[in-house]
């Protein structure tokens, strides 16, 4: 409590000496967007950071019934940085949810399960840190459309580096698009969207997140990747938040759109969001040893949890009804529950690009950036935890390019659930694991798993598809 209100004084300090006019407070709700709400500068005070402020909570997805409504919201100094978007100076900070009459922290906050999960690892003595680092790829567009009713639906995309536009007049077309699945790594021209990733960029060191690269991804129709560094659970989750919040907003600047959906285009690679993670203690590397491709018996039994929760775990790394038109087998996906080095054809790869005992880490190549990081990082630190608690082998790396086993060899490799309704159900069944530590609560995995049936899958499910008419309108 003495850290943070020090750092409350340097925030209020802050505000007086820049003129800072307005404060801005970013809260995630349950399914993983940020929210927020503004308040004039003078509103904050020293107490502001015990005391709170208050809000309705029952118009937040996931959250509370409009007969206990009524929640408070407490900003962390640690997070505050001046807001580049808002006209008025302006600064942000990532705020905690708590229970007005008890000043518990909200069990739904999925900032307050990462703080749990954390808290979880550090009492188990396994581990002091658990660093995460996600590559959140993206789709920059130049136009979207899309709109449902009773008696239509479409959606329409456009690029203007898009391999479709190759025959539009443009006045002139100057030919310059990325072929399909060739958009890995073309200089400019054909990379038309450097300049800005650069703009990107510089705005997300500007907020203090710091970038280790950027380029464009593969897909035609501006599928992009800025890499940050890897950060402690809690901190990569904020920090990818405010990523998103920039990337987006920089794109807007510039009459473009950003989306982080895992599978915009037809015939064209998704975004995913590979998650590299290694466990620290006493500032010293425990994933780096003398086992398979350097790794330690600990990041073994790490591996060992991933697969073995893994249909479970999905439900929160890819918890869209689209992340599951990415994970389709027979194409690049990580669908194959195995583990490799190199290999980015297993769903778990260790990457071998140093020796060096602080680079070891283990990448979970599975999850897209539709997922809520907090619940995410969190559930993957938890399976993790569960195969080094119960010693669990991961069985034989499968190094072979998977693309090409034979089918009888291939059939014994297992694969991600085929559907988000499969991901929920495999939750339902296992999730013991999630509540060690008391980090998930059952009212957050029943929560979770009623509002993506009611708001998600039953809505997708009672809707005709256009495609169907391709299909069956002849019948």
């Amino acid at each position: 409590m003495t850290e943070k209100l020090s750092n409350a004084d340097k925030v209020l300090n802050f505000v007086k000496t820049n003129k800072i006019k307005f404060i801005d407070f970013k809260f995630m709700d349950f399914p993983g967007q940020w929210q927020h709400f503004s308040v004039p500068s003078a509103q904050l005070e020293k107490d502001s950071f015990e005391d709170g402020f208050g809000f309705d909570g029952s118009s937040i997805r996931g959250w509370k019934a409009i007969n206990e409504s009524d929640m408070l919201l407490i900003p962390d100094p640690n997070t505050m940085f001046v807001d580049p978007f808002i006209e008025a100076p302006t600064i942000s900070m990532i705020c905690d949810i708590y229970e007005p009459a008890t000043k518990e922290k909200y069990e739904r906050c999925p900032r307050n399960i990462a703080q749990k999960a954390e808290a979880y690892l550090k009492s188990t003595g396994i581990a002091d840190t658990a660093f995460f680092g996600p590559e959140a790829e993206f789709f920059i567009f130049d136009d979207v459309r899309f709109d449902s009713g009773p008696n239509f639906s479409f959606y329409e995309l456009d690029s203007n580096e898009g391999k479709w536009n190759s025959g539009r007049v443009e006045n002139p077309n100057l030919g310059y698009k990325p072929r399909y699945k060739e958009g890995y790594f073309p200089v400019p021209p054909t990379d038309a969207l450097n300049d800005l990733r650069n703009e990107m960029v510089l705005k997300l060191l500007d907020v203090g997140i710091p970038v280790e690269a950027q380029h464009h991804e593969v897909a035609s129709g501006g599928q992009c990747e800025i890499d940050l560094k890897f950060k402690p659970l809690l901190q990569a989750a904020d920090q990818l938040l405010l990523f998103k919040y920039i990337v987006k907003n920089t794109a807007k600047l510039r009459n473009k759109t950003v989306t982080y959906m895992p599978k915009p285009i037809f015939s064209d690679n998704g975004s995913g969001m590979h998650v590299h993670t290694s466990f620290w203690k006493n500032n010293k590397p425990l994933f780096a040893g003398s086992g398979y491709a350097g790794l330690s018996e600990m990041a073994l039994y790490f591996i060992g949890g991933l697969l073995k929760h893994a249909h479970s775990l999905i439900a929160f790394t890819n918890p869209t009804t689209n992340s599951f038109k990415r994970l389709v087998p027979g194409f690049e996906a990580p669908v194959n529950l195995a583990y490799s080095q190199r290999n980015r054809s297993a769903a778990i790869r260790i990457p071998m690009y140093s020796n060096s005992p602080k680079a070891k880490r283990v990448e979970f190549r599975c999850p897209d950036p539709a997922a809520n990081p907090y619940l995410a990082f969190s559930a993957i630190m938890m399976a993790g935890i569960d195969g080094i608690t119960n010693r669990l082998d991961p069985g034989k790396p499968l190094d072979k390019d998977i693309y090409d086993l034979p089918p009888e060899e291939l059939a014994h490799v297992p694969s991600t659930p085929e559907s988000l309704n499969a991901a929920l159900r495999a939750l339902a069944n296992d999730h013991d694991y999630l509540l060690k530590g008391d980090v998930f609560t059952e009212d957050v995995i029943n929560t979770w798993i009623n509002y993506k049936f009611d708001k998600e899958i039953k809505p997708m499910a009672l809707r005709p598809h256009p495609h169907e008419f391709e299909l069956y309108y002849d019948v």
